[in-house]
């Protein structure tokens, strides 16, 4: 909803402040005296074309600040989270445009595109006139408004999920038939490289194994005389370590005394000569039961001959043999008869496509049905709005060739005949400025249960009527706003009379320069303006009492 709009140095406006409630609100005045800033004034905070002519002149820019509350408004707060931009309930537009032409936009407080100020803008209010923020017209609207109507967005949101899901399957089926040729060399290739590598049946940590047998094996030679020659010297040579340590300990046993102090010393000579014994026996049982197998190395060496050349082939280090092994057994599975593989995506494809129709068909289903009920609702509407004549015609047109869609099986429009017998055609191509405003104000009467949008504006919509059909108009228009907001220009006391709140413009001048001002009346002023409506400048006590008449009556129905 609405809650403030701020307009400084725009066209005559020097500075304007307006505070909105919920509820229906007119804006009046006398002819030039400025209506059209206030919607103009939206329409740019809200996204529109602005040109330097926008800035009052010896203004250096225009600056336009509008601020709403968005507390009920779901899809403008999921919209400012999924941005970044959400500040609680608050969402404040402003758009400062420069004497030279240029613009910024600004999204509670941060800069942003004019598109993203656009978008965001029509989830927070509608504006229907007879210039460029026609919304009707386009068909968009059309399909959103009958599928709020019928209840129908959380399934065209999943027709949309459907559509997409199968239409990236469909890319990518087409980009492997594009690839056809290429992917089946490529499916060739793998299939030869993983058996190649099936029939190297590569175990873990072989490589580490063989290339410490290898080593062994072919240092046997060495090893054996290092050992036998270790042994010898042992305990068998002449004279050998054994026989050494014998000797030394003769020579401290044959002591004359006996010294304390060579105790340990003895038995440690003791230890040493029967750990030399020991390793001299080792060694001579490791040299006689060492296999020093040639045929052994030539089968190791053979095997990691292979194994190496295979890791070159591949451009890859012995030790990611393995690896390679299985990413390339991936691949393989994948091209063929894995989900990537053509047969399977043309599966997919087919099955996404039969989710995607169920889903359309029933949407279709609740359209069709809603159509018929909306028809029927807006013509009623119509009648009370002096268009009796008028057929309202809600088209669904099937794609050409059931093309899957995101929006479903059909485009939707809404199409007039203004005549008996004549052929209902598009809006923009039958539908005059006031009769379109008349026929949205249908819409939306019809609408307002389920739509999102909870600021309608309406400039001028009482053009070309008056009486009795002025004051349904004011009536239907105090019905949309008890459900939400609604800022209404008008011409007619009828409607001026039943809003909620009535802001009166006016322009004067002073030192040579033009100023436009808009007031929030009172009870007595908008009497007073119904009555000026009424009666134009001479106001008698006739017309005031006949205004007063028709203000406690707007006031007191009940609609």
């Amino acid at each position: 909803m609405l809650n403030q709009l701020i307009v400084a140095n725009y066209a005559i406006a020097e500075r304007v402040e307006l505070q909105f409630r919920q509820g229906m609100t007119t804006l009046t005045g006398e002819t030039g005296a400025g209506k059209s800033i206030v919607l103009d004034a939206l329409g740019l905070v809200l996204g529109g074309r602005a040109d330097a002519g926008a800035v009052r002149h010896g203004a250096k820019r225009a600056d336009i600040t509008a601020s709403f509350d968005v507390s009920r408004i779901a899809e403008a707060r999921q919209w400012l989270e999924a941005h970044d931009l959400d500040d609680e309930n608050d969402c404040i537009l402003r758009r400062v445009i420069s004497k030279d032409g240029r613009s910024r936009a600004y999204i509670n407080g941060q800069p942003c595109p004019l598109a993203d100020l656009r978008e965001l803008g029509g989830m927070l209010m509608d504006i229907h006139s007879q210039h460029q923020h026609q919304s009707l017209l386009q068909k968009e609207t059309h399909r959103k408004l009958l599928d709020e109507f019928a209840d129908a967005d959380k399934l065209a949101g999943e027709v949309r999920a459907a559509w997409k899901a199968w239409h990236q399957t469909q890319q990518r089926l087409g980009e492997l038939r594009g690839n056809r040729d290429e992917n089946e060399a490529r499916l060739q290739l793998l299939r030869y490289q993983v058996e190649e590598l099936d029939r190297l049946a590569l175990e873990d940590d072989e490589l580490d194994n063989l290339e410490a047998e290898q080593a062994r094996l072919s240092h046997a030679e060495t090893v054996l005389h290092n050992c036998h020659q270790a042994s010898v010297l042992c305990s068998e040579d002449e004279p050998s370590a054994a026989s050494l340590i014998q000797q030394a300990l003769q020579q401290l046993e044959q002591l004359p005394v006996e010294i304390p102090a060579l105790a340990d010393t003895l038995q440690m000579l003791n230890e040493a000569q029967i750990q030399v014994s020991e390793a001299g026996n080792n060694l001579r049982h490791f040299v006689e039961d060492y296999d020093a197998d040639p045929a052994r190395l030539e089968e190791v060496e053979a095997r990691l001959s292979t194994i190496y050349e295979l890791a070159r082939k591949h451009r890859v280090t012995p030790e990611t043999l393995g690896e390679l092994h299985t990413q390339l057994q991936s691949e393989l599975e994948e091209l063929d008869g894995g989900e990537g593989s053509l047969e399977r995506l043309e599966a997919d494809v087919a099955e996404l496509f039969e989710t995607w129709q169920a889903k359309a068909d029933e949407l279709t289903s609740r359209r069709e049905k809603a159509a018929a009920e909306l028809d029927s609702r807006i013509a009623g509407e119509l009648a009370h709005l002096s268009m009796p004549s008028v057929q309202f015609v809600t088209r669904l047109a099937r794609h050409e060739k059931n093309a899957p869609s995101a929006v479903g099986n059909e485009d939707i429009e809404f199409l007039i005949s203004a005549n008996p017998g004549q052929p209902a055609r598009s809006l923009s191509k039958v539908a005059s400025g006031g009769e379109l405003s008349r026929i949205s104000l249908a819409i939306q009467v019809v609408v307002a249960q389920t739509s999102t949008i909870p600021t309608l504006v309406f400039d001028e919509v009482d053009v070309g009527i008056g009486g009795g059909t002025a004051e349904v108009v004011g009536r239907l228009l105090r019905q949309l706003g008890e459900n939400g907001q609604v800022l209404c220009v008008t011409h007619l006391p009828q409607v001026a009379a039943q809003a909620h709140q009535h802001l009166f413009v006016s322009k004067f001048s002073e030192q040579d320069a033009t100023f436009s001002r808009i007031e929030a009346l009172n009870d007595d002023g908008r009497v007073k303006e119904v009555a000026r409506m009424l009666g134009g400048v001479d106001m008698t006590e006739q017309t005031l009492a006949h205004a007063q008449e028709m203000f406690q009556k707007g006031q007191a129905t009940h609609h």
